[in-house]
């Protein structure tokens, strides 16, 4: 029997992710999205690819969670993007107001899935629906360090000239210009990459990848990624539904964990059929643990906003 997977969201991110879902034929997937009749037809428009694809796959477009029903993973990819004109904080409370009806209704329908969180700003949200659902931390966790991360491994065989299968690399820390690529563990080959280029073209390629969201959206004009982000969310989807046991960087909330206690951050965990089975601790440099340190002030910051509007009661 397939398992049930509901995405939120019927936009690029959410139906491009739908839609891998679906072509690898062990899920059945509900599309929701609150625009009358857009995911009807998209999700229409994928399972006529079925037969091409070769994939028994249902897709069922929905704008309502009464199809969502039973879910054993739901993601969740709704909220705006950032506007002219708007301040991140705009753009914080919206999508928290958005992500907490999501979730609420998630939790009403499928009490018993498992949530991964997209909606930007990534962390902040994550850390919303987390508190929103009740669920044990273990099922609510967020995509972002795998994004981030392949970014940074797509730079480095770019740079070196090798396959992308050669390259790992470990990006921690918020979805954000201050996130923390982690040199000391990126290797080619199995080469450490300070073995293979020089530091100062190591710090660019640092730099790119955590510009990498907006430089996409620079070249697209209007809009943002989502080639890029699906796959990354498929990964994970994959990872728990058939219990690969993968360690992956992932935003997930930290009890202690180094050092970090009450907040959604990146860091690497183990996703099987539990979710986030296990935090894998990793030793740190003084520098590295100071740049995470850092990066999880910035989610802090946005977390402390959010707080604030709920006990203002405008949340």
């Amino acid at each position: 029997m397939r398992s049930k997977v509901t995405v939120v969201g019927a936009g690029n991110v959410g139906a491009t992710t739908a839609l891998r879902i679906q072509q690898l034929g062990y899920a059945d997937v509900v599309l929701v999205d609150v625009v009358e009749d857009l995911p009807q037809g998209k999700g229409l428009d994928m399972l006529e690819a079925g037969p091409v694809l070769g994939s028994d796959a249902r897709i069922t477009g929905s704008n309502s969670y009464q199809e969502s029903a039973d879910s054993d993973l739901v993601v969740i990819t709704a909220g705006i993007a950032r506007r002219p004109g708007m301040s991140r904080d705009d753009l914080l409370l919206t999508n928290m107001r958005i992500t907490s009806s999501v979730t609420e209704e998630v939790v009403k329908y499928s009490p018993n899935c498992i949530i991964i969180a997209v909606t930007n700003p990534l962390d902040a949200m994550v850390q919303n629906v987390y508190e929103t659902s009740g669920f044990p931390r273990n099922r609510v966790f967020g995509m972002a360090g795998i994004l981030d991360t392949a970014r940074f491994r797509t730079f480095i065989a770019q740079e070196l000239n090798v396959s992308f299968e050669d390259v790992q690399a470990l990006v921690l820390g918020g979805h954000g210009d201050d996130m923390v690529p982690l040199v000391r563990y990126t290797t080619a080959g199995g080469i450490p990459i300070r073995e293979l280029m020089a530091e100062e073209k190591i710090d660019q390629l640092v730099r790119r990848t955590r510009e990498g969201g907006g430089e996409i959206v620079a070249l697209l004009k209007e809009g943002s990624a989502y080639y890029a982000p699906s796959a990354a969310i498929t990964q994970m989807v994959e990872a728990v539904l058939l219990d690969k046991k993968r360690i992956l960087p992932c935003c997930t909330y930290l009890e202690g964990e180094y050092g970090i206690n009450g907040l959604c951050v990146g860091v690497p965990v183990k996703l099987g059929a539990g979710g986030m089975e296990q935090i894998i601790q990793i030793r740190l440099t003084d520098e590295e643990r100071a740049a995470l340190n850092h990066s999880a002030a910035s989610v802090q910051e946005l977390v402390d906003v959010m707080h604030r509007a709920k006990g203002d009661g405008t949340g």
